[in-house]
C-alpha cells in the first residue's frame, strides 16, 4: 500500500478537502476573479512588477530558459502567464495515427465514458451533459475523455491534438471553482459547473470536444479563432463558424491567464489513449492511437 493510501492519510485529505471546499463556496468566485484579472493586468512600476514576477518563478519553479524574452519583457502578470515558447523547445510528434498532448500539465483522469459520465476525479463521476450540453452528449456515450490539468508554474496557451477544422464554438458561462485536485474530489460537477470554452472539432479520429475550463483566480480564457473571451459576464452562446478553419496538429488553440483544465471528448471505438495517470505531459508529445472508424454496415 502507497503511504498515501493509509487510512489515516484518506482521513487526513478527506477533512482537507472539506475544509478548502467549504472555505471556496461562501468566496464570491466570479466576481473575486474578475478583481484578481484586473490586478494581473495592471502594470505595476517596474522595480514591482520585477519582484512580483521573480517572486512568481521563484515559488513555483517556471523554467525561464523555454520561454521567448525576459522578466523585463513582460508588462504584467497576466503577460507572463500567456508567455510563448521559443522556437523548437515543444516538437511535435509528427508521427502517423496519434494525437499529440494540447497542453503542458498532468494525466488528471481518463477512460471510457459510460452510462453519460466521466471521471472528474477518482470515485467522482460527472455528467458530459453538463460539460458539453445535451445537444453533442450523446455521439460521446462509450467513447473516450481526458482530464489534462495544467499548474500555476505550466505554459498556459493550448494546442490542438490533432489536425482538423473547428465546426462551431460554445461558450459556456458558470462559476469559477479551482480546479485542482482537492476541489475536483469534493465539488459536485465541477467542470461542468465552471465557466469553459467547447470547440466541436471534426478530424480524422471523428469528432472531438475540445474544452477549456477556467478556474478561480483570473479565470480568463482566450482563443485564436475569434473575439470570444470568458469572465466578461456574458450569456451561453454557439456560434457556427463559416467556413471551419483548419488548424494543424499542434496549432495553438486558445491560452489561459492562470492555471486550468483541457478535456477532450471522443466518440466511441477512435482513440486508444497511450498516458499513465498522473503523468506530467508536454505539449506536442504522443497521448493516444487512432483506431480505424468501424463500418456501420
Amino acid at each position: 500500500m502507497h503511504a498515501s493510501d493509509t487510512p489515516s492519510n484518506q482521513a487526513r485529505l478527506k477533512v482537507n478537502d472539506a475544509l478548502i471546499v467549504s472555505l471556496l463556496s461562501v468566496v464570491p468566485k466570479n466576481r473575486g476573479a474578475r478583481l484578481i484579472g484586473a490586478g494581473a493586468r495592471l502594470r505595476l512600476p517596474r522595480f514591482a512588477h520585477r519582484m512580483l514576477l521573480r517572486w512568481f518563478v521563484r515559488k513555483y519553479g517556471v523554467d525561464l530558459s523555454e520561454s521567448e524574452g525576459t522578466l523585463e519583457d513582460f508588462d504584467s502578470l497576466s503577460q507572463f502567464f500567456i508567455r510563448t515558447l521559443k522556437p523548437g523547445v515543444r516538437p511535435i510528434d509528427d508521427g502517423e495515427g496519434i494525437l499529440v498532448s494540447p497542453v503542458d500539465g498532468k494525466a488528471h483522469t481518463f477512460g471510457r465514458i459510460e452510462n453519460g459520465l466521466f471521471l472528474q476525479a477518482d470515485g467522482r463521476p460527472a455528467s458530459v451533459a453538463e460539460l458539453v450540453g445535451d445537444s453533442e452528449a450523446g455521439r460521446y456515450e462509450g467513447g473516450d475523455y481526458a482530464v489534462l490539468y495544467l499548474a500555476p508554474p505550466d505554459y498556459h496557451r493550448v494546442h490542438s491534438p490533432i489536425q482538423g477544422r473547428i465546426a462551431s464554438l460554445d461558450y459556456r458561462p458558470g462559476q469559477l471553482w479551482p480546479v485542482f485536485a482537492a476541489a475536483t474530489r469534493k465539488v459536485d460537477e465541477l467542470f461542468g459547473r465552471n465557466e469553459r470554452l467547447v470547440f466541436h472539432m471534426d478530424t480524422d479520429a471523428g469528432r472531438i470536444a475540445y474544452v477549456m475550463v477556467g478556474a478561480f483566480g483570473v479565470g480568463r480564457i482566450g482563443n485564436v479563432f475569434d473575439d470570444q473571451i470568458t469572465n466578461t459576464g456574458k450569456k451561453l452562446e454557439s456560434r457556427v463558424l463559416d467556413p471551419s478553419p483548419e488548424v494543424a496538429r499542434g496549432g495553438e488553440m486558445g491560452r489561459f491567464e492562470l492555471g486550468s483544465t483541457v478535456i477532450l471528448l471522443t466518440e466511441p471505438g477512435r482513440v486508444s489513449w497511450t498516458m499513465e495517470q498522473g503523468q506530467v505531459l508536454r505539449m506536442g508529445r504522443p497521448i493516444a492511437t487512432i483506431l480505424p472508424a468501424v463500418s456501420a454496415d
